[in-house]
């Protein structure tokens, strides 16, 4: 165990904030300590990471490589540091390349990829499934993306393994519910107004996340809860923010629809803790990071329940599933939530223990048989 060299190939770490990203983060770190009580050699590569970004309180700058957009440079390095290792590791799908390439000249490597959501959710070309099935094992993210890959792919199940995001160790505390006053003044509101949230960007092809069904849900229930708004978080599209303002319109609902517009790292608990409700009956999630962010800072939350969706409210455990095409299940879970909220606050010990940095340590070593 002692002399193993890992290779930990990523397209982006520190130079974007989405989902997959803090998944590499996290892994980043698990592998990292891996290597320090193991006495292992940890490389870590970032295709278009500029090292400006880079975060040290995940991993030392000693094992991390940026390559700021530079493919060839990356493509070269990553082959000869993986052809003297033992195990590969693929953030991305679309490494397999780099993997194959690697796996050709050592056989002997461990190639393991990540399976997140979309970008596994579709037929491969010929030469992108010859990649996949040169791969030893995949780390799927949710039951959900196990099923896809063994549905669409044809991968033997046993090679799928399934380990659940987990939640950042570096997270800011909750602030016991409470609503940042700043938060509350910028977007016009007050502490009477009880706040749905839903975190996504806005463009035609993310209406899966199901931010317009909230909004028709909005439109049944304004004139029985006069002080509902609805708080949508994240980079918008011109044309779709065009396309939310003539249903605003259309519905009624002038000043009880905000659009925030890209919201940083660093305010993102604050605007979590705004919220009475996290809501986002999403039919295309992969796993879903911000619910159980949502869970951590004890706000309810209602998902969809054809997704991996699933995994992140633990089947249900922690939050409402409903049918994400059902109009009159997401109008009724936001009802009910609203007026019985005390009921549907998650147990932050619960979540913890259930979503925590540590279980996932474990569960990916083991799922690696590095542990």
């Amino acid at each position: 165990m002692g002399s193993k060299k890992v290779l930990l190939l990523s397209l982006k770490i520190f130079s974007a904030t989405g989902g997959i990203e803090k998944v590499c983060k996290i892994a980043g770190k698990v592998f990292y300590e891996y290597s320090e009580d193991n006495n292992a050699n940890l490389f870590i590569y970032a295709m278009h990471d500029d090292k400006a970004v880079f975060d040290s309180k995940y991993f030392p700058d000693k094992v991390y490589k940026a390559f700021n957009a530079n493919k060839l440079l990356f493509g070269i390095k990553a082959i000869r540091t993986g052809v003297s290792s033992d195990i590969i590791i693929l953030s991305h799908a679309n490494l397999l390349l780099f993997g194959y390439i690697i796996k050709l000249i050592k056989p002997s490597v461990k190639l393991v990829l990540f399976a997140h959501g979309i970008e596994v959710w579709k037929p491969f070309s010929r030469l992108q499934s010859i990649w996949l099935n040169r791969c030893n094992t995949i780390i799927c993210v949710s039951n959900f993306t196990k099923q896809k890959m063994v549905d669409i792919h044809v991968i033997d199940s046993n090679k799928c393994t399934v380990v659940n995001n987990c939640l950042d160790p570096f997270l800011q505390k909750p602030n016991n519910r409470s609503k940042n006053p700043v938060l509350l003044e910028r977007y016009g509101l007050t502490m009477q107004n009880k706040i749905m949230l839903t975190l996504s960007r806005l463009s035609a092809h993310d209406r899966h996340k199901g931010y317009d069904k909230v909004i028709v849900a909005l439109k049944e229930l304004k004139n029985n809860f006069p002080n509902l708004i609805y708080l949508i978080a994240g980079k918008y599209e011109e044309a779709e923010k065009q396309w939310i303002d003539k249903l605003i319109k259309e519905y009624k609902l002038e000043n009880r629809i905000i659009l925030t517009g890209y919201v940083a790292d660093d305010e993102l608990a604050a605007h979590i803790e705004l919220a009475d409700l996290y809501v986002m009956p999403s039919i295309k999630e992969g796993f879903g990071i911000i619910f159980i962010e949502s869970l951590y800072y004890g706000i309810p939350v209602i998902g969809g329940n054809k997704d991996g969706t699933k995994d992140a409210l633990a089947n249900g455990s922690f939050g409402q599933l409903i049918d994400p095409e059902n109009q009159i299940e997401i109008t009724d879970a936001i009802r009910n939530t609203i007026l019985h909220k005390e009921k549907y606050i998650p147990n932050h010990n619960s979540v913890l223990e259930y979503f925590g940095y540590q279980k996932y340590k474990s569960n990916l070593l083991q799922a690696l048989s590095l542990n």
